[in-house]
């Protein structure tokens, strides 16, 4: 009989035969991270330094304090607001254990051991054609990841994506038997913060009811939960907080890479025709992601459903900074798959190569210069969001397009596999 799993499947799969490929892995991973760490941790500026992760501390302590949540701002220079869910201030509780320098390292060391965790689900089908090497190679890619922007900018402000990208995957993605509904981690995910709920409209479109009642049931508990210890907070959030788009920062920012964001940089935002712009491009966009997540659902590509609905969050939400798109680790496991296409190994490597760069601030930097064509620095500026867009179409066209798929009506259930038969650790 294969052992039964918690959450997060992977974090008790069996080691390697030989410990040492796991170490291997493991220090490469700590290696790669040695440059970002250095810069974010060592050498930013105190007033600047975990800014999002202090925003995350401050919250729990106005629960603790009973002081309002979502009138306390944090220290200058930022005075930045609490914009999540109270849900996530009541998870931040144990952050006041630990002075905030010593709870900045150890949300960074969290963040990459999410991502060791994230890339063994992800990129499994590559991973286990190394055998006992598996670790290695985990290690390896790993060490490639966090040198994307987004990664980089989660470990500079102390971010959540790695919790809610780690989630979602563990949830979706079958690797073996569960020991709790499928559906309540991306419930708890959407407690913390709302931008997961965007699965929720996935399972309906697929017509998988009880996944969809589990999920919503989870974060409707949770959020009812945090209404009894916090019930003037909760209040303030769903009446106030949540419709004040003004707390997010600057829509019109560079950093927002979501489809409004970029219309707001490309035509202004006083210009009458963005709201209906935005309306049918948000439409066609949903429209097309989640018919091609539903799909990808029944052809049995979990990995792809997850990459595809996380870029739709990114794309679809009215903001979404650099950093949320941590999804695109899903996506690039996806399209490079196991690795035996030179195709798709080539559009994952793209999408790597462009979550490099810093192309938005150089798209700006070119804009206000005027250096080159003034289409092509917009272009740049947009990158991230023109790249979420054009890898939902590269995910039709090699994990969708002249495939067949089984009649919804009588499609079962895939089977999870026995964890006896994996070989690729995930933590």
């Amino acid at each position: 009989m294969p052992r039964t799993l918690g959450p997060l499947e992977g974090l008790r799969q069996r080691l390697p035969a030989n410990p040492r490929w796991w170490s291997a892995g493991v220090a490469l991973l700590l290696l790669a991270s040695v440059p970002g760490v250095r810069q974010y941790l060592v050498h930013w500026p105190d007033e600047i330094w975990q800014v999002d992760l202090e925003v995350y501390r401050e919250g729990a302590h106005s629960l603790l304090l009973g002081r309002p949540v979502y009138d306390y701002l944090t220290s200058a220079p930022q005075y930045l607001p609490m914009t999540y869910p109270p849900f996530s201030a009541l998870l931040g509780l144990p952050l006041l254990a630990v002075p905030f320098g010593v709870a900045g390292w150890l949300w960074t060391a969290f963040q990459l051991w999410l991502l060791w965790i994230t890339v063994g689900m992800a990129f499994r089908p590559l991973l286990q054609r190394f055998g006992h090497r598996s670790a290695l190679a985990q290690g390896a890619v790993a060490g490639v990841l966090i040198q994307l922007q987004p990664l980089q900018e989660g470990i500079r402000f102390g971010q959540v994506n790695a919790i809610l990208v780690a989630l979602c995957l563990a949830d979706v993605v079958r690797t073996g038997q569960r020991r709790w509904p499928m559906g309540s981690l991306v419930g708890i995910a959407a407690a913390v913060k709302l931008t997961p709920a965007v699965f929720w409209v996935h399972w309906a479109t697929a017509r998988r009811w009880r996944v969809l009642a589990v999920s919503v049931g989870t974060a409707a508990a949770a959020t009812l939960l945090t209404a009894l210890v916090a019930p003037s907070s909760t209040s303030a959030y769903w009446t106030q907080a949540l419709l004040d788009p003004g707390r997010l920062g600057p829509n019109n920012g560079t950093s927002n890479q979501s489809i409004r964001g970029m219309l707001l940089r490309v035509m202004g935002d006083t210009n009458p025709a963005l709201s209906l712009t935005w309306l049918v491009l948000v439409l066609a966009v949903g429209v097309f992601g989640y018919w091609l997540a539903a799909r990808l659902h029944r052809l049995g590509e979990d990995v792809a459903v997850v990459g595809t609905v996380g870029f739709l969050a990114v794309l679809i939400s009215p903001v979404s900074w650099v950093h949320h798109l941590h999804w695109g680790v899903v996506v690039i496991a996806a399209l490079v798959g196991d690795g035996r296409q030179w195709r798709r190994v080539a559009a994952g490597a793209l999408t790597a190569v462009v979550l490099y760069f810093k192309l938005p601030s150089t798209g700006t930097s070119m804009v206000l210069s005027g250096r080159g064509p003034y289409w092509f620095a917009r272009v740049v500026e947009n990158s991230y969001c023109l790249l979420a867009v054009l890898a939902l179409a590269a995910m039709w066209w090699f994990l969708v397009r002249g495939r067949s798929v089984p009649d919804a009506r009588t499609e079962p259930e895939p089977a999870a596999a026995p964890v006896e038969s994996a070989e690729v650790p995930a933590g």
